[in-house]
């Protein structure tokens, strides 16, 4: 099997609604966001010959999904009320509102789902919300056609 991994950070913060303890409170994170891509064999034609995926492709569309996030406050759908979303957005400030809690886990498979959905053959995604702590997804990989 081969693999090409890229990587990608953003800052932003968020909190974990009815958590009980500090990440409770909105709190800012520099995230790093792993991409990892497998093949059990390489492209036989073609500019990309010798190869999984053009890695400057990979590293673009992670890009864009990481630039979305950056310098946003991430909220779990619900988990404010709409006053306050309101009051927020008032204010000008940037609001992200996803359908999960915004863990470390959670935004892996968010990364591993966008990666594969533009075509891109994710086999792994880690998302690490400092240098020490972080999470995983994976796949297996299919078989070559």
């Amino acid at each position: 099997m081969y693999t090409i991994q890229t990587e990608a950070s953003f800052d932003s913060a968020h909190f974990l609604k009815d958590y009980e303890g500090k990440c409770s409170n909105i709190h800012g994170h520099r995230w790093r966001v792993e991409v990892e891509l497998a093949a059990h064999s390489l492209k036989e034609e073609g500019a990309e010959r010798g190869m999984i995926m053009d890695l400057t492709a990979v590293k673009e569309r992670l890009r864009a999904e990481a630039d979305r996030l950056d310098h946003v406050l991430i909220v779990e759908e619900g988990s404010l009320k709409e006053s306050t979303l309101k009051a927020l957005e008032s204010e000008n400030l940037r609001i992200v509102i996803l359908p999960f809690r915004p863990t470390s886990e959670n935004l892996a498979k968010y990364f591993f789902d966008c990666m594969k959905e533009t075509g891109c053959p994710v086999y792994r995604v880690r998302v690490f919300e400092t240098p020490g702590n972080g999470a995983s997804y994976g796949e297996r990989i299919p078989e070559d056609k």
